[in-house]
């Protein structure tokens, strides 16, 4: 059975060339020109995936997210104009998975999509992640590296867990703080790259080179795909 993909997007030619470049790899493809119609999509006939514009004529698409995120966890890819860093943070922190500038390419949009379903597929139940040597075994809460046990404290380990169990995907600042902390620390961006400093340096072959945790600059961070 074809994955669906569901379009809210208020411009027609973009509509119309979703629909098309989407259909012809195999998706089956809903529209809604507006939130609150892309909203009623989405609970009479749940899509596998959302791709969704900021620009609404009813409500902003960030607001879209964060309706859907109340009952939904489908993914959200959001496809802007808007390209500011704070535009990003707020579509994030709202629950989108992935965020595409316009005008962007199909294939790159393809992509993202595989990785954004991929991720929902595997996200329920994982038993352990592995990256390039690093295993984080979230049933037993132990982390290895190249065969050899690295101890972390309970807040390191927490922190590392929740980007894992998300990879793929960037994590604002203010989510990250909000999970491993707590509401009070959302602010506290600073506290936060103290931590990373110091994991970087428990599970980084080279921490001035990492390849398991990523900067996103002026927005957060990010764990890879799993191997």
């Amino acid at each position: 059975m074809s994955q669906r993909v569901l379009v809210i997007d208020d411009e027609p030619q973009i509509r119309r060339a979703l629909r098309v470049a989407l259909q012809a790899e195999g998706y089956a493809v809903d529209l809604a020109e507006a939130g609150a119609e892309g909203l009623d999509r989405v609970a009479a006939a749940p899509p596998d995936i959302v791709i969704l514009d900021l620009g609404l004529p009813d409500m902003d698409g960030a607001e879209v997210c964060a309706r859907l995120r109340e009952w939904s966890r489908v993914p959200i890819i959001v496809l802007s104009v808007r390209d500011g860093e704070r535009d990003k943070v707020r579509a994030l922190d709202r629950g989108a998975d992935d965020y595409l500038v316009k005008p962007f390419g199909i294939a790159e949009l393809l992509a993202r999509m595989r990785a954004a379903l991929r991720r929902a597929r595997e996200e329920v139940g994982l038993p352990m992640v592995v990256h390039e040597g690093l295993v984080i075994d979230l049933a037993r809460h132990r982390v290895h590296r190249d065969d050899r046990e690295i101890h972390l404290t309970p807040t390191e380990y927490e922190l590392l867990a929740f980007l894992a169990t998300h990879r793929g995907k960037v994590l604002t600042h203010q989510m990250i703080l909000h999970r491993v902390w707590g509401p009070e620390y959302e602010a506290e961006v600073q506290y936060l790259r103290v931590f990373v400093s110091q994991l970087r340096r428990k599970i980084e072959r080279d921490p001035h080179a990492p390849r398991h945790l990523l900067t996103e600059v002026g927005v957060g961070y990010r764990f890879p795909d799993a191997d």
